[in-house]
């Protein structure tokens, strides 16, 4: 009889496989953009910098490392993807990487971590990358793989928007 319930939930799970961007480099999840600017590097680096603090404030892992010298911006990003009404959701973490030179900037958001935060689940970080390759194969690991890498994929395009948006003004 138990087959019977969790059969139709399994076979949910493994036919939602919606493609979804998700763009990779080196088999690695990497979203990335370079932009000439010419408003200088000292200017870049400050709208960089005020960027990073406002859309990552009071965050104890995304501390950024501002080396002035040679113009970059290197720290960790956060946020929460809300997979489930139930409550469940995962905390993503990254690396931030941002050069500024005197013609322009390249971002470089990367080495995604995911944390599940339900009830039955271990509660550590691990790399999405497993997660997203048996995803893209047809094999997620849960029916809630669909939000989770569309949470993914939305909430880093709006960073990536965002911090163009406040270095091209």
């Amino acid at each position: 009889m138990l087959c019977c319930l969790v059969l139709p939930a399994v076979a949910f799970a493994q036919a939602d496989t919606a493609k979804i961007d998700i763009p990779m480099k080196n088999g690695k999840v990497n979203y990335e953009s370079t932009s000439k600017n010419i408003a200088g590097k000292a200017e870049l680096l400050k709208r960089a910098s005020k960027w990073f603090n406002t859309v990552f404030p009071d965050q104890s892992e995304s501390k950024a490392v501002i080396d002035q010298q040679a113009g970059t911006i290197n720290g960790f990003g956060l946020f929460k993807v809300v997979t489930s009404d139930s409550g469940n959701y995962y905390w993503l973490k990254f690396n931030v990487a941002i050069a500024i030179s005197d013609t322009g900037y390249t971002y470089r958001a990367y080495n995604y971590y995911e944390k599940p935060i339900e009830k039955g689940i271990t509660n550590e970080y691990s790399k999405i990358e497993y997660r997203w390759w048996d995803y893209r194969q047809g094999h997620p690991w849960s029916a809630e793989d669909k939000k989770l890498f569309t949470g993914l994929n939305n909430n880093s395009r709006t960073l990536l928007t965002s911090f163009k948006t406040i270095m091209d003004k």
